[in-house]
């Protein structure tokens, strides 16, 4: 996938854009050693959540889809079928669906919600995922594969 120019803030102009895992990584992080670290979680974050057999949805949003030089960490947002159980997640791949113990061993910010939960649809809980805090919208970036597996 060809990513679009980032628009003047920086973000990826709207919309959802589909892509390869590692399209993803080759696009966002190769750039420098942080950004080199963020994808590494990344791939990490995605074959946990792929591991649950579970996984409907994988959504990339926030600095690692910017421009910015050094991002913060990596946000997520996992749509997930109506049959997923977190609690029959264990080891290391439990950590990806508690938010904090997201962010305090994989730098990561994950939200997740099952299917039927999703307001409005699956479409829209995805979507709602490019509005920015001060009410601007970005690009994002869906993950629908992963070529290296």
């Amino acid at each position: 996938m060809l990513f679009p120019e980032f628009d003047d803030n920086g973000d990826l102009p709207v919309g959802v854009y589909e892509s390869t895992l590692d399209e993803v990584v080759e696009h966002f992080g190769t750039q420098n050693p942080r950004r080199r670290g963020i994808a590494h979680r990344l791939v990490r974050i995605y074959d946990f959540a792929v591991g649950t057999g579970e996984l409907k949805r994988f959504i990339i949003f926030g600095s690692f889809v910017t421009d910015k030089v050094d991002p913060n960490d990596i946000d997520i947002f996992l749509l997930m079928n109506d049959s997923f159980d977190p609690t029959a997640v264990v080891g290391e791949a439990s950590v990806i669906f508690n938010n904090l113990a997201a962010q305090e061993y994989e730098g990561a910010s994950i939200f997740w919600l099952r299917s039927f939960a999703a307001m409005g649809g699956e479409h829209a809980a995805v979507e709602d995922w490019q509005y920015k805090r001060d009410d601007t919208r970005r690009g994002i970036v869906e993950v629908i594969g992963h070529d290296s597996k």
